[in-house]
């Protein structure tokens, strides 16, 4: 075990390393995370535990089960052209040489040698066999490496199947150190040298450093291994270049350096996974960004709406007001004319009164404030329908723009959720504009406005129209103010008695009317109002669903990017306390 051989410093960094891990493991589980993932950073907190772990990896055929022979000195593994190796040996070690099922695809071997007991070796199936599982589970199992050997061969160095591997292992920052295998097949040592020149360049250009590269033949390894004529052992061994791997493994890489690697590899596993997710946070947040930016759009878009609305209301309730105040004009020339102290004996008759009354004052105002009340719903109505059908618009595009923004895995639940509410949003939009019915909408708003002027006036319409219900009204305002004249013009005949009615009956006039307006003004801006909630209402409910999960997951993304960035900070205090020491 890992913790038997380390110093005081080394498991304060591996008790820091762990909580690490968990704390990454805890913050991703509230992610949408790749399963994998999630698994691999369980596999490296158990690896902190484990003994150091080497791993071989390279096409099939690259020798890699003769290089591992070659490092045991014993054929353990088998060796062929074809696919040998269909799973992954751990090799182990062990009193005897022994083999035990531990997963699917994952066989534990032991062997009684050595170099096992603090380095566990790895032997994984070739990356371009021709079962794909083969390499995918080849895949899968270098995040648990500690030190990754590449075998290639001297026949087809650095092939591009290979390439595109090391690329992959150059992602989860791994330490390379590639083995060319089979030298023993090139002519000599300049042939050697130019290969070993071409495979540094390359990897040098895909990893962004120079591995280091150990030519070397396996199989004279082995033979020099197991042959017991002394001179032909060391003949093979010089002629194999093996002991400079092996002085590589066991000398250069120490415990201490061992131990640094071990502890090096989680964090880089914990690292690339970090990195990983916080560059989907961070793509996540500039879409929602988007996102709040439509939504921000569509609420400046009506509060404009409320601007305009108010405005343009106000302009026609003025009309209105207009044709009141013309009603007062004509109401002051009416009783300038009729009430003077010659026509007294025709103000007796107040039928008669009453009768000019309405022709002359009243006249067709009801008819024209009606009109006006008419021209005011549909126009309401209209505005509604246009500020429905401008969001549809909008939405649309905003939609057909995201559609064209698809993500790749582990974001794919995350824009789906998106663009349904999106989409949602849209239907809801489309919806309502198809089923407007402009004459019901008018109707309804109409009744209202009519149920409110006859409660302000106090007065049982039941059917009628908002016309007659102003006709009675103003007519009312007749009656009353004939009656004042008429009741008292037999009483008094003096000089003083026929202007003193008249200014009476002018301030009469004149404070029913403001009353008139004031009851008209109050019940159409209520109304209007009302109406006005109700349409932006509706249009803020239909946009909430959406609304909610752009903001509720922008909160806690920027949560899960603020953990990452300081779990990223703290791996990388780590890491360089472990390097410089």
């Amino acid at each position: 075990m890992l913790r038997t051989v380390l110093d005081e410093k080394q498991a304060e960094w591996l008790r820091e390393e762990r909580r690490r891990l968990q704390e990454l493991s805890v913050i991703l589980a509230g992610f949408e995370t790749d399963p994998e993932d999630m698994a691999t950073l369980q596999r490296s907190l158990l690896q902190l535990d484990e003994l150091f772990l080497l791993v071989t990896v390279g096409e099939f055929n690259a020798g890699k089960s003769a290089f591992i022979n070659a490092l045991l000195g014993q054929r353990f593994l088998a060796e062929g052209v074809t696919p040998t190796t269909t799973r992954i040996h751990i090799l182990k070690y062990g009193d005897q040489a022994a083999t035990e099922p531990k997963e699917e695809f994952v066989l534990m071997a032991t062997y009684p040698v050595d170099f096992l007991r603090e380095i566990n070796i790895v032997d994984t199936p070739g990356t371009n066999a021709i079962i794909r599982r083969h390499e995918e589970i080849t895949e899968e199992f270098v995040p648990r490496s500690d030190l990754v050997l590449f075998v290639t061969s001297a026949d087809r160095p650095f092939t591009e199947s290979e390439r595109v591997f090391l690329e992959r292992i150059r992602n989860w920052g791994k330490k390379v150190v590639v083995v060319l295998n089979k030298i023993d097949i090139l002519e000599g040592k300049a042939d050697v040298e130019k290969v070993v020149s071409f495979i540094t360049e390359h990897a040098k250009n895909l990893l962004g450093f120079a591995p280091e590269v150990f030519p070397l033949s396996a199989k004279l390894a082995l033979q020099a291994k197991t042959t017991d004529d002394g001179a032909e052992r060391d003949r093979l061994w010089e002629a194999s270049r093996f002991a400079s791997l092996e002085r590589y493994i066991l000398e250069t890489l120490d415990q201490e350096s061992r131990i640094q690697l071990k502890l090096l590899n989680p964090l880089g596993v914990a690292e690339r996974v970090a990195g990983q997710y916080s560059e989907a946070v961070n793509e996540r947040l500039g879409l929602l960004r988007e996102d709040l930016e439509t939504i921000d759009n569509i609420d400046r878009q009506l509060d404009l709406y409320k601007e305009d609305m108010r405005q343009d209301f106000g302009f026609r309730l003025s009309d209105m007001e207009n044709i009141l105040y013309e009603m007062l004009s004509r109401g002051m020339a009416f009783f300038d004319d009729a009430v003077r102290l010659k026509n007294v004996f025709g103000l007796i008759d107040a039928e008669r009164v009453r009768g000019g009354f309405e022709q002359r004052v009243v006249a067709d105002t009801p008819q024209r404030i009606e009109a006006k009340v008419e021209e005011l719903i549909d126009w309401l109505v209209d505005k509604d329908l246009r500020q429905w059908q401008a969001v549809m618009e909008y939405l649309d595009k905003r939609r057909a723009t995201r559609h064209e923004e698809i993500i790749g895995t582990p974001i794919e639940p995350f824009e789906y959720s998106r663009q349904a509410l999106l989409d949602s949003v849209g239907r809801a939009a489309k919806e309502v504009v198809a089923s407007y019915d402009k004459e019901t909408e008018a109707r309804d708003i109409a009744e209202s406005v009519q149920a409110a002027v006859a409660g302000t006036a106090l007065l049982e319409v039941g059917a009628v129209g908002l016309g007659t219900l102003l006709t009675i009204v103003l007519s009312s305002t007749a009656a009353d103010l004939t009656g004042i004249l008429a009741a008292s013009v037999l009483a008094a005949l003096g000089l003083f008695v026929i202007p003193a009615k008249r200014r009476k009956a002018k301030a009469d006039l004149r404070a029913k009317i403001e009353d008139m307006k004031g009851r008209l003004m109050a019940t159409m801006t209520t109304e209007f109002e009302q109406e006005m909630v109700r349409s932006l209402h509706r249009l803020e409910e239909a946009i909430a669903p959406y609304t909610r999960f752009v903001r509720a997951e922008r909160e806690k993304l920027e949560q899960v990017q603020g953990k990452l960035k300081d779990t990223l900070e703290a791996l990388k205090v780590l890491r360089v306390r472990i390097t410089s020491s």
